[in-house]
């Protein structure tokens, strides 16, 4: 197990049949010991909080204009859930705003491609900005996201064909902590398709940096660095 005033090491992500790795199967129940504790938690609680209120209070009008835009531009609801993985490996519904059609027929845990067919003349823009994830700060109300860290992934995506807990031991420990709206992974450029192991590597590689060395800092430094990556739509598509 991790020491959150240790040092990590890739050594931690081994490939399969490597000693040491176990796969995990979210369909049986996972341990996955707690993150870091403290009273520089609940202070990130209350950072969390301020800043989902003053976000929605700020943005609540310009969010309506969107999702009537959306509605306006395709059919189908303004926004989208899915169910991603969280803290301790449970289960919650994160919330979009819509940007691929509303015909049923795809498959919404197939990661969007660069041209993905699926994805609206809007929606393109809308994942280009960002902008699709803002109403994820309900997420963060709601105790089950926060600004900063590892982005939740859904079950069943993979990389380069195999599912994300059969590519690396330890992949679990990312969700030591609560998912991210921003993470260090992303402000390193490690955002978007995962369709080689390798990126998926990479991006756990950061997700378990970020945990080892977590400060309230840190996660300053992150949102901040943000900003400028999100104004350059890096790999976002």
């Amino acid at each position: 197990m991790f020491d959150f005033h240790g040092k990590f090491t890739d050594r931690m992500l081994l490939p399969e049949g490597a000693a040491g790795f176990h796969p995990i199967s979210y369909a049986s129940r996972l341990y996955v010991p707690p993150g870091p504790i403290g009273w520089r938690l609940q202070v990130k609680r209350a950072v969390d909080l301020v800043l989902a209120l003053a976000a929605l209070a700020v943005l609540g009008l310009p969010m309506l204009a969107i999702g009537l835009a959306i509605r306006l531009d395709s059919s189908g609801p303004a926004l989208f859930r899915q169910r991603r993985i969280g803290q301790h490996g449970q289960a919650f519904d994160l919330w979009k705003f819509r940007t691929m059609r509303h015909d049923g027929g795809t498959d919404p845990v197939r990661q969007a491609t660069r041209d993905d067919p699926r994805v609206t003349r809007f929606g393109a823009w809308l994942r280009r900005t960002s902008i699709d994830e803002l109403p994820q700060f309900y997420n963060v109300l709601l105790g089950q996201m926060a600004v900063v860290g590892p982005r939740p992934h859904a079950p069943g995506t993979r990389a380069g064909g195999r599912l994300f807990e059969d590519v690396a031991a330890h992949y679990a420990e990312r969700h030591r902590v609560k998912p991210g709206m921003t993470g260090l992974a992303q402000v390193r450029g490690w955002r978007g398709e995962t369709e080689t192991e390798q990126k998926l590597l990479n991006r756990l590689s950061s997700d378990l940096e970020y945990i080892e060395t977590w400060s309230l800092r840190l996660d300053l430094s992150i949102a901040l660095r943000t900003v400028p990556l999100v104004a350059r739509t890096l790999n976002a598509y």
